[in-house]
């Protein structure tokens, strides 16, 4: 049959594929996999010396009733089967160690490519959805290194071993028994290629799945707040439909090779047993023999049908070692120039030259925006959402790259620095506090990993922290939990203000940090926020008037563009611009200190946020 380009481009590119696995994985455990191969070897040794003693046991100990015979060999036995049970807990074990290995060390690089992917990546794909597909095909891996070291080593051996028994036993029947295994192949070969689109569709499945657990476990306060039980559950029954079906396929995929290999193994044993039959009956041939042959005969046939149906098999965990290279290979957006050099800060001046940027191919993000930010300035993004202000945010830290214009630190341009020594000296406070798993101490410390305890401490101290912390029940000490859930909004946003702190970065970008506070929450954050400014350049997005009013300059960024830029006095005065409209409406407002209770205290609706 001609092989169709299509099918010639699969294979070749599966061969690359185990190419890379063995390449990757051979040399860094071909000592350990050597120990297995001699334990296997010994598994399938004792296999075949079960078969060739059979002759022994019927001719001397049925046959000539031979007392000291059987002895001898009911010790060789008792050995034989020793050394099985020894040699298999010894692959087991050895191979069992290799995979754990395997699964850890992916696992570590897969993250490790993951931290230095760039944020579109991780802003277009959802990180439950690629954590569940990297799960599945990093085990997938282990799995494809161990079945091909005990498939090869273990039944490959197994059934050489076998045949050999068998040629010397009777060659001619040998070849009668053996002449069925092409034909075994060749189905077997037939279902490779719908296991491969299958298997796909079951990984991605299967991660979705996973990814809707995650992300109901995360959102279960919005589950609940907006009665989302039920649509929740159908959503899951449907994707576990999906992927029950798929699993089904496969199921019914690998089964569908189980009746014509059983027939013709069945044929094959059946036509031996006939034929071995005739020629001690009318022949004369040996017993013995003849039963030493029909037991390696049956024997062989579990290392064979393995053996046949290994491709069928493989082929699933090749569809996740080709998924896991698609993120391997994924390469970084904003990697460093070949030449980059180290960001040296002398007064920590930020300068935008009319920068442009839009994300992927839609509409600009972005529109030729020139603004500055003088060493020890505080310069404040103000204007309707959607206008650009948190991407500025996000592009000073090189976050994405520039389409047009360049962006200047103390004259050099951040492309041309490495994103290390940029970053390092930034210190970043987002809307959304970003806490990880570990403890109070340890989230705030890495803002600088090698600060002491105590330094940490007057970070919080000065973040408005320090009381809130010791009231803790283990104070410093405290777990945090999954993003932070154990702690309120308020504190989770002054423990970020702490690892500014601690950062001591000459450069401090703040993304609307108190928007989404109360009152009494803003106003300690604001108050933390008042100290971190200080002697630093200082990029800030904000709606609240508390943050910006007091900014050396005021840039309105509308659609991408800067429409408006001065001082609030300058700005309030043109009434018919965006600031004094935005001011106008409300939607810059003041941060007012918390009310003080009453003895009676009497619930009451909102009140509207006073207007400045």
């Amino acid at each position: 049959m001609a092989t169709t380009p299509e099918k010639q481009l699969l294979t070749e590119e599966s061969n690359a594929i185990v190419k890379r696995v063995l390449s990757e994985n051979w040399k860094l455990y071909r000592k350990q996999y050597l120990v297995a191969f001699i334990f296997l070897g010994a598994v399938a040794a004792s296999t075949a010396f079960v078969a060739y003693i059979v002759k022994s046991i019927t001719n001397d100990v049925f046959v000539k009733q031979d007392l000291d015979a059987a002895f001898y060999i009911a010790i060789a036995i008792f050995v034989v089967f020793s050394i099985r049970g020894l040699a298999t807990y010894g692959y087991l074990n050895v191979l069992g160690k290799i995979g754990n290995n395997i699964v850890a060390r992916y696992q570590r690089r897969v993250f490790d490519h993951l931290l230095y992917l760039g944020v579109q990546f991780h802003k277009s794909n959802r990180s439950s959805y690629v954590v569940g597909q990297i799960n599945q095909n990093i085990i997938a891996m282990r799995t494809m290194m161990n079945d091909i070291v005990v498939v090869f080593a273990r039944d490959l051996f197994t059934l050489v071993a076998l045949i050999i028994v068998m040629l010397i036993q009777d060659w001619h029947m040998t070849v009668v028994s053996l002449s069925v295994m092409p034909i075994i192949i060749f189905i077997m070969s037939r279902y490779v290629r719908r296991i491969r689109k299958v298997a796909k569709q079951e990984v991605d499945l299967n991660a979705r799945v996973n990814s809707s657990l995650i992300e109901n476990s995360q959102g279960m306060e919005i589950v609940k707040a907006f009665t989302m039980e039920d649509q929740m559950a159908a959503k899951m029954l449907h994707l576990t439909e999906q992927a029950e079906i798929r699993s089904n396929k496969i199921v019914k995929l690998n089964a569908k090779t189980k009746p014509p290999t059983e027939i013709l193994a069945g044929f094959a044993i059946a036509g031996v047993v006939a034929y071995g039959g005739y020629r001690v009956a009318e022949l004369g041939h040996d017993d013995g023999g003849m039963f030493s042959f029909l037991t390696a005969a049956m024997l062989a046939y579990e290392p064979a049908r393995k053996l046949a149906s290994f491709r069928v098999s493989f082929e699933r965990s090749l569809v996740n070692a080709r998924m896991l290279y698609e993120i391997l290979d994924t390469p970084p957006r904003q990697s460093d120039k070949p030449n980059a050099k180290t960001l040296e800060i002398s007064k920590g001046e930020i300068e935008f030259v009319q920068t442009g940027f839009s994300y992927q191919e839609n509409e600009p993000i972005v529109r030729d925006v020139s603004l500055k930010a003088g060493s020890g300035k505080t310069i404040a993004l103000v204007g309707p959402s959607g206008g650009g202000k948190s991407t500025l945010i996000l592009l000073a830290q090189r976050f994405f790259d520039l389409e047009s214009g360049k962006i200047l630190i103390d004259g050099q341009d951040i492309a041309d620095v490495t994103a290390k020594s940029l970053r390092q000296n930034i210190a970043y406070v987002s809307q959304q506090p970003t806490l990880f798993e570990g403890s109070i101490l340890e989230n705030i410390r890495y803002g600088r990993p090698n600060a002491t305890d105590d330094e940490v401490k007057a970070a919080a101290t000065l973040a408005q922290a320090h009381i809130f912390i010791q009231n803790q029940p283990a104070g410093y000490d405290t777990m945090v939990g999954e993003m932070g859930r154990n702690l309120s909004g308020g504190q989770r946003q002054r423990l970020s203000i702490a690892r500014a702190f601690l950062r001591d970065a000459p450069i401090l970008l703040l993304d609307e940090a108190t928007s989404a506070l109360d009152n009494e929450s803003e106003l300690l954050v604001q108050q933390a926020l008042d100290k971190l400014v200080k002697g630093r350049t200082t990029i800030v997005v904000a709606h609240r008037l508390s943050t910006i009013r007091n900014a050396d300059r005021i840039y309105v960024i509308e659609n991408g563009s800067v429409t408006q830029q001065g001082t609030h006095a300058s700005l309030i005065n043109k009434k018919s611009g965006t600031y004094a409209k935005l001011h106008g409406i409300g939607a810059m407002t003041v941060a007012k200190k918390p009310a003080t209770r009453k003895k009676t205290p009497v619930k009451k609706p909102p009140l509207k946020r006073k207007t400045a």
